[in-house]
């Protein structure tokens, strides 16, 4: 992995694990779904790795409990698979939406069983709500900036520089 790639995946995991914990409505992480949905057009590994580390970071440095780890994992890989077979913005946030607003709220459950006394039917009135809700203005915030993101020829040399991995005839190589 080049020097050039791994600056980019440590300033990401640095804004990701800073802002998603300041900008936040409580027991929400919008901004976990903003940078998910973005780093899924880097792929579905980077964008898993940055989503790992970040989670990880936030729990030991902001003490925040381990639906860091189920917030975020579930809804990065989802949101790269589904941009890898739409290569649209709103296929990684459909995927982001379903990794995160339903399995990671459901799978939060048993994880919290053993930090608190849950029901495990709060998952439909306690987590589901809130990863569903942060997922929509997550993405709704994605999208926008994305939309301004695509066109910018930093953004294409890094699109370029993850996908050169993959496929050796990129459609984000220069002319």
């Amino acid at each position: 992995m080049s020097t050039k790639k791994l600056t980019i995946i440590a300033v990401c995991i640095a804004l990701n694990t800073v802002l998603s914990s300041i900008i936040r409505i409580e027991g929400m992480a919008p901004m976990s779904t903003v940078f998910n949905i973005i780093f899924a057009t880097f792929g579905t590994f980077y964008a898993t790795l940055i989503a790992l580390v970040t989670a990880i970071l936030r729990m030991i440095i902001f003490g925040i409990p381990p639906l860091a780890l189920t917030g975020a994992v579930f809804g990065a890989i989802l949101a790269g698979i589904s941009y890898k077979l739409s290569k649209s913005i709103f296929g990684a946030w459909f995927g982001e939406f379903v990794g995160t607003g339903i399995i990671g709220s459901i799978i939060s459950v048993p994880v919290m069983k053993f930090f608190m006394d849950l029901d495990s039917n709060a998952v439909w009135f306690l987590y589901t709500p809130r990863f569903v809700g942060a997922t929509i203005i997550g993405g709704i915030i994605a999208v926008v900036i994305y939309s301004s993101l695509k066109n910018s020829r930093a953004f294409k040399d890094i699109l370029e520089l993850f996908d050169k991995e993959h496929d050796h005839n990129s459609t984000y190589r220069k002319s």
